[in-house]
């Protein structure tokens, strides 16, 4: 983001990006618990924030590790062993719905593993270099989101394999895939957007101009 701060601060009209993405699993019924793994410098950073919020579900924080994948087990140990579903979301994508979240989780209750994907929309080619070696169908092809919602005792399972093999995974359903196990995929959202450059924030700030504008429709309608 050619910034100091790390991107999951950021402010986004005047409240960082990751305290927007939490108030929507504050927000989610089918949520009990939270937990936010961060990096150890900025555990502190982190709480303040969280106790600014005031959020009425528990926020719990965990020191990450190296990598993503590092830190989500580190959460995933973190979770009460009775857990039953296991939702993974990006700290930037604000614009999650309670809706998605919800749905997540009913459907990874049925399938065990789930994610949320949108179709490609552009042709993508496989390359080698600077040299193409073949171009891969777009009705093949989905770009997966979060979040990635799994059954517990999937999901761990996933997690302790790809330790002991010392495999790293790009996402969680990586992991889940390499037990033989289906991934369902569920619709996602074009707006539900991950903040990476800078040239996102622009974006992000019309749609929370949107989100903000129809929270008002809404209060309106309810008088």
């Amino acid at each position: 983001m050619g910034s100091e701060t790390p991107k999951q601060f950021l402010s986004l009209e005047g409240v960082p990006i990751v305290v927007h993405t939490l108030r929507k699993f504050n927000d989610a019924d089918t949520i009990d618990e939270i937990y936010l793994g961060v990096r150890p410098e900025d555990m502190e950073r982190a709480q303040a924030e969280i106790q600014r919020e005031q959020f009425s579900k528990p926020v719990h924080l965990v020191a990450g590790g190296a990598t993503r994948q590092q830190t989500v087990s580190l959460c995933l140990q973190e979770a009460p062993p009775d857990t039953e579903i296991v939702v993974v979301h990006d700290a930037v994508r604000p614009f999650v719905t309670t809706e998605m979240i919800g749905l997540a989780v009913e459907a990874a209750r049925k399938s065990g593993a789930v994610i949320l994907g949108i179709p490609s929309v552009d042709t993508v080619k496989q390359v080698e270099r600077q040299t193409i070696l073949g171009t891969i169908p777009r009705e093949r092809i989905v770009l997966a989101q979060t979040p990635q919602a799994f059954q517990f005792s999937i999901f761990k399972e996933a997690c302790d394999r790809a330790e002991a093999d010392g495999y790293e995974g790009t996402d969680e359903a990586s992991l889940v895939e390499r037990l033989g196990h289906n991934v369902t995929v569920l619709m996602g959202s074009d707006r539900n957007i991950k903040i990476t450059k800078p040239s996102d924030l622009p974006l992000a700030r019309l749609f929370f101009a949107q989100e903000q504008d129809q929270a008002e429709r809404r209060a309106k309608s309810l008088i």
